[in-house]
């Protein structure tokens, strides 16, 4: 999932500020561009594990352009941080899908070549997560 985050341009006296709109109360900082994403992505990772330890359901990202008119947020920079939500989503549970070979081939295959989805039932949730963030924009 693709959370947007806002970021406060700093300077020389002043960090660069990341805060995360979807998640109210996640936000952070560093001391170049790069480092304030890559800290947002740590700080959402941990609102996430947060969210999940206390039973809350995970809010699903929404488009920057949602955000772009919000006063608040006048005069800083968009981006957005690729999450995978899976760990966050509770407990798996073992169901039986029905899949046409050549489908099953073709998976399997993207599999072996791109680790991150871990498995068949990775990229299963994975496209699953993809497509209902599609359809809630």
């Amino acid at each position: 999932m693709h959370y947007p985050i806002a970021i406060d341009i700093g300077d020389t006296q002043q960090a660069y500020s990341v805060v995360v709109p979807d998640l109210p109360g996640c936000f952070s900082a560093g001391d170049t561009f790069d480092e304030a994403i890559a800290n947002a992505r740590e700080a959402i990772e941990g609102h996430l594990e947060s969210l999940s330890e206390h039973g809350d359901p995970i809010p699903t990202a929404t488009a920057i352009q949602q955000h772009l008119n919000n006063p608040e947020y006048a005069g800083w920079v968009w981006a957005a941080v690729e999450v995978d939500v899976t760990p966050y989503l509770g407990k798996s549970h073992k169901i039986n899908v029905t899949l046409p070979d050549l489908l099953i081939k073709r998976i399997d295959s993207k599999v072996g070549k791109q680790s991150d989805y871990k498995s068949r039932s990775g990229f299963l949730a994975r496209a699953a997560l993809h497509e209902l963030e599609r359809h809630a924009k």
